[in-house]
């Protein structure tokens, strides 16, 4: 009888055992675990703002810091740009009922920024919103040319819900991490 017992048990443990290796695999999930795995740290970064033709108006160096608050679904961050003034704090997190990844952020003029794109994906936007002028507007950002130990960054916006995108800024990401 014990070695029906034990012949069961093994039975049940290899079946249990067989059931989490076969559960399913989010690829998309993971690779947006991945793209937060990534940011954490301490990063250098040289903005560039860009004039409408894609020439440089202006670059400055600055410094994002990322460190997790819940382990692989969100993190925490703070950028800084001395020569201009500006810091923001940041939040970067995983919806998984969304399947989104977003990004706020929120500096000293009080302004939300909510950036968002689907899970895997690169590239997130804003909202629409009103421009000084009254016309409506839209951001767009993309992280491209990503290795090891740095990535680039792009903002766009457009007018024209979409139809266009103009260059805003151009970022460089080195991390910094000691």
């Amino acid at each position: 009888m014990r070695g029906l017992v034990a012949l069961l048990s093994l039975s049940l443990l290899m079946a249990t055992s067989l059931h989490a290796w076969s559960a399913p695999i989010d690829p998309e999930l993971d690779a947006s675990v991945e793209q937060l795995r990534y940011a954490v740290g301490t990063w250098s970064v040289t903005t560039e703002f860009l004039n409408e033709d894609g020439s440089v108006a202006r670059a400055v160096d600055g410094s994002y810091d990322f460190e997790w608050v819940v382990p692989d679904r969100v993190i925490r961050g703070r950028s800084d740009i001395p020569e201009i003034e500006q810091a923001s704090a940041i939040l970067f997190y995983l919806n998984e009922a969304k399947r989104i990844i977003e990004m706020v952020s929120v500096g000293a003029d009080g302004k939300l920024w909510v950036m968002t794109g689907p899970f895997a994906e690169e590239t997130r936007y804003t909202e629409t919103f009103e421009t000084r002028d009254g016309k409506t507007s839209q951001l767009r950002f993309t992280r491209y040319n990503v290795k090891p130990n740095s990535f680039e960054s792009k903002m766009e916006y457009t007018v024209d819900e979409g139809a266009t995108w103009l260059p805003g800024n151009h970022q460089m990401f080195r991390r910094d991490d000691s």
